[in-house]
């Protein structure tokens, strides 16, 4: 799918960089890089998101993402997974599907927005909102815990 960008510090914290000196500062962050890569591996995993040989490489801000994804909504909810996570601004997503299914779209939160308001603004019906939050489970617990810079998928309407 190619690039997507995110607010780089608008997510959930994934690692944290530590007061090294400048070559130990390289070391530690090659480090955390790779424990963070791990970590998002394993937070796919447990939201039991379906992709063959996943893999992860971050490089300072930006996510590299590989893999067999079972379908298109599995893939883009890997993409939010890893975008809405602190400290990345840029997923390179070269993940392949499985079943191929329509692209949804992607909505950056901005304050004042709420579920309704996001389904007024693509689907011209405030209560078609259990559709975007339905698109964005498990990441999503609740309609009303949504924040100022996450990436939520629009899907297409049957």
């Amino acid at each position: 799918m190619g690039l997507f960008s995110f607010i780089k510090n608008a997510g959930a914290k994934v690692f944290g960089i530590g007061k090294t000196d400048a070559e130990e500062a390289i070391k530690a962050e090659l480090k955390l890089e790779d424990a963070a890569a791990r970590k998002l591996e394993e937070t796919i995993r447990d939201l039991n998101l379906q992709v063959i040989d996943l893999n992860i490489d971050i490089d300072d801000d930006t996510a590299t993402i590989s893999g067999l994804a079972f379908d298109q909504s599995t893939r883009e909810k890997v993409i939010l997974v890893v975008g809405n996570s602190k400290g990345i601004a840029t997923v390179d997503d070269i993940m392949t599907v499985e079943n191929v299914e329509l692209e949804a779209q992607f909505h950056t939160v901005v304050s004042g927005d709420t579920l309704g308001k996001i389904a007024k603004q693509f689907y011209g019906n405030a209560m078609k909102y259990p559709v975007i939050f339905e698109a964005n489970q498990p990441m999503l617990t609740h309609p009303d815990k949504i924040y100022p810079g996450q990436v939520l998928r629009i899907p297409v309407l049957d």
